[in-house]
């Protein structure tokens, strides 16, 4: 497996959730958060064009402050039905994230979001052609897909487009074996097709920042000087086949703790690895509504409800008591109609393999998340 960043730290600076002054991103913060980065070794860093400001702020903060050759900039395009209705205004976002930074060329650019809701449009608007042209004529030096769906439409894709050098997968020691996310088997799909990995979301959005007290005290234990966070950074850097490991950071707090476990990052060992499997068992073991995500449930929804979507909302405050948190995901989430629009149809109950109260459990969405 030929690895595509061969230089600076393992960690890569996700420009996601960047610090605001109000909606406004702090753009002052940003530099002095970008230029620790910079100081240490890193280099990579992540932004979208649907990140709302960030590819403007990483023009101002890095871009026009850096020459081009001291760091890997990688961006994303998106065809999803949200952020564009045709071919041509898929097409366009390269201009635009290029004005936006003012980088010149990318150098990592991701077809955004691949799943089962968006991958016809990036076949039907050309977008793999298309990338494979922007490359051809150096606007973009490599190409890759950033991927949210199961093993087996991983592999088709992979399969399907083997010229992708490298794929961008969500992967932390809580999701390994989350039905939903599907990140172990995930992980070795893209180990088969040999592609190098980029992994997103190790801290699972910040919420294995602030564990449940069993498990921050278990971790303190075994090493008193760690964060959180860094157990989870460590674990998906100490995959074979990782190249990237993202953090999403907000704060010159959260840079300096990333900073002090991987600029001289050590992989996990053997007892390391088990003491995050018993982790793993232990939120496994909250109180969770039971849904694997099979989606039997929404096909004949007459209202379209995306029923376990708004279950995986609600897990995460039953896993981690953060309701505002949730509540925020369940605004900010494409999760379409509320669950408080559920009709009492009784469709779902009846599809469901796991033979789910869905209608009771909905209604019990709706008064926890719904102001």
């Amino acid at each position: 497996m030929e690895h595509l960043v061969k230089d600076g730290l393992k960690l890569g600076f996700g420009m996601m959730r960047l610090p605001r002054e109000g909606k406004e991103i702090d753009i002052e913060k940003t530099k002095e958060m970008v230029d620790a980065f910079m100081a240490a070794g890193g280099k990579y860093f992540d932004t979208a064009y649907v990140y709302e400001g960030s590819e403007e702020a990483v023009g101002k903060a890095l871009c026009s402050r850096y020459p081009r050759d001291s760091y890997y900039l990688a961006t994303k395009l998106n065809a999803g039905d949200f952020c564009c209705k045709s071919e041509e205004e898929a097409k366009k976002e390269i201009e635009v994230s290029l004005e936006r930074t003012g980088a010149g060329y990318i150098d990592f650019y991701l077809v955004h979001g691949v799943e089962s809701s968006s991958i016809d449009n990036y076949d039907k608007y050309g977008i793999w052609d298309f990338v494979k042209k922007l490359k051809e004529e150096g606007i973009i030096k490599h190409y890759g897909f950033s991927f949210h769906d199961s093993p087996e439409m991983l592999d088709k894709v992979l399969t399907d487009h083997p010229d992708a050098e490298f794929v961008q997968l969500q992967i932390n020691y809580v999701d390994k074996e989350d039905p939903g996310v599907q990140s172990r088997r995930n992980y070795e799909t893209a180990v088969k097709h040999g592609k190098p990995i980029i992994v997103m979301e190790p801290v699972k959005g910040g919420l294995l920042a602030e564990p449940p007290k069993e498990i921050a005290d278990m971790l303190k234990a075994a090493d008193p000087d760690a964060s959180p966070s860094s157990w989870a950074v460590r674990y998906a850097a100490s995959l074979p086949g990782v190249d990237i490991v993202l953090s999403g950071m907000s704060t010159i707090e959260q840079v300096n703790d990333n900073i002090s476990y991987m600029k001289d990052f050590k992989p996990l060992n053997e007892d390391e690895f088990q003491l995050l499997e018993k982790a793993r068992g232990i939120y496994e073991s909250m109180d969770r509504i039971p849904c694997t995500s099979c989606r039997y449930c929404t096909p004949g929804c007459p209202m379209e409800i995306h029923i376990p979507d708004i279950f995986s909302v609600v897990n995460l405050y039953k896993t981690y008591g953060n309701l505002e948190k949730a509540k925020i995901e369940y605004r900010v989430r494409p999760i379409g109609p509320r669950a408080s629009e559920c009709v009492a149809c009784g469709q779902c109950e009846s599809a469901c393999p796991q033979h789910l109260p869905i209608i009771d459990l909905l209604k019990e969405a709706a008064a926890l998340l719904e102001d």
